[in-house]
């Protein structure tokens, strides 16, 4: 499993709750969870078939998002380190995926040009946010979860002001 020194990152996310976990993602296609302290990779999470782009945690630390320029993004358990869900839908690369505050939604960013919103108990798409005429490549819940702010490379970030109907409440 090696070191965290030896093994090549491309992105990195730190767990929130007692921040004794570091993940990573990877041009191999797969992502480690690692043991902050003895900087030992715990468990090493493989799915996808082309590199993984972006990872996060949930707020509590319990589960993992990883998403990929396969086109797909995975919710992993990070006690049981067994894949929940995997979401499959847009039609390009994933940039950017997160979690709402509740931990039982996530949203991914794409170059297809939309945000989606997902369910991780279903596994399905809730929501496709259209808009941008260009590659989103963010995308942020804010605290309490009913509102989502996406950024794009076409130079606008869009305010979407309810995560359930779609609604755009802006664009900058």
């Amino acid at each position: 499993k090696g070191t965290f020194k030896q093994w090549y990152q491309r992105r990195v996310a730190i767990t929130a709750g007692d921040d004794t976990l570091i993940g990573t993602g990877s041009m191999d296609k797969s992502c480690k969870v690692w043991d902050c302290r003895s900087g030992q990779c715990v468990e090493t999470l493989y799915g996808h078939t082309d590199e993984v782009l972006d990872i996060s945690f949930d707020h509590r630390g319990k589960q993992l998002l990883s998403v990929s320029a396969d086109a797909t993004a995975r919710v992993f358990d990070v006690g049981s380190y067994k894949c929940l869900a995997t979401f499959v839908g847009h039609e390009r690369e994933i940039s950017k995926g997160t979690f709402n505050p509740s931990g039982k939604r996530v949203a991914t960013a794409s170059s297809d040009k939309t945000v989606r919103i997902w369910d991780i108990n279903s596994g399905k798409c809730l929501q496709t946010l259209e808009g941008h005429t260009d590659e989103v490549f963010s995308c942020q819940f804010n605290y309490s979860g009913d509102m989502l702010i996406s950024g794009s490379k076409d130079n606008t970030c869009r305010l979407w002001k309810d995560t359930n109907s779609g609604k755009l409440a802006g664009a900058l």
